[in-house]
């Protein structure tokens, strides 16, 4: 019985020993996950550089995260709109330009008319001079004058002192349609007659030379 007493003796010291050796690395572990942490980094006095343990960071993040959770939202529903009301302001600038344009060239093309009218087609008028037709030549441009001054006008009625947004041209349009289709019907309808006429009377040296006069005082 001795030597079996001797052995069972003799292996429990050693479990004792392991254990010994063993306790205080379990206990260092179970203190990395439950206990405060030291800034190692802070000498001295720990009491005021402790960080938080893992449980608390887990904590402090998820206050975090729901306080940046709300101005997540908010920036999120405030960033398309504010997009959506810089898209609008480019709309807005883009529609005014072209309104601007479109006014600017309708007082370009009536001023040519004006310019036409009264340098060339009154004076030729008043020369009446043989064989050349000047209605025939010129068509019914002095109606087209006519109706694009009042489409200028009109243009201009809708768009002064009048906010961008609020400028509706389209009306105008709509409003003038039925003179102006009357107009250009008959000024195209004989486009090609005073075509046939432009070309007789460059084939004449004085009507040519008339033409070319009247021409001069346009430049």
């Amino acid at each position: 019985m001795e030597p079996r007493d001797a052995t069972g003796r003799e292996n429990m010291g050693s479990k004792r020993r392991n254990l010994a050796f063993l306790r205080p690395r379990l206990y260092m572990l179970e203190r990395r996950k439950t206990d405060t942490v030291v800034d190692s980094s802070v000498p001295g006095d720990h009491s005021g550089a402790l960080r938080r343990s893992q449980s608390d960071r887990t904590e402090y993040n998820q206050k975090l995260q729901e306080k940046m959770t709300p101005q997540a939202e908010s920036s999120g529903v405030e960033a398309p709109g504010s997009e959506e009301e810089h898209q609008m302001r480019r709309m807005m600038a883009k529609r005014a330009k072209i309104i601007r344009e479109l006014i600017q060239t309708e007082k370009d093309y009536l001023n040519d008319l004006e310019l036409c009218v009264r340098e060339v087609v009154q004076p030729l008028r008043e020369k009446q001079i043989d064989r050349l037709d000047v209605d025939s030549l010129f068509s019914n441009i002095e109606a087209v004058h006519q109706v694009s001054a009042e489409l200028l006008s009109l243009l201009e009625e809708a768009t002064t002192d009048v906010e961008p947004a609020m400028q509706v041209i389209g009306d105008v349009f709509l409003q003038i349609k039925g003179p102006l289709e009357d107009v250009y019907k008959i000024y195209c309808y004989h486009h090609d007659e005073a075509h046939s006429v432009l070309e007789s009377c460059e084939k004449e040296e004085e009507l040519r030379q008339h033409l070319s006069q009247r021409l001069q005082s346009l430049k």
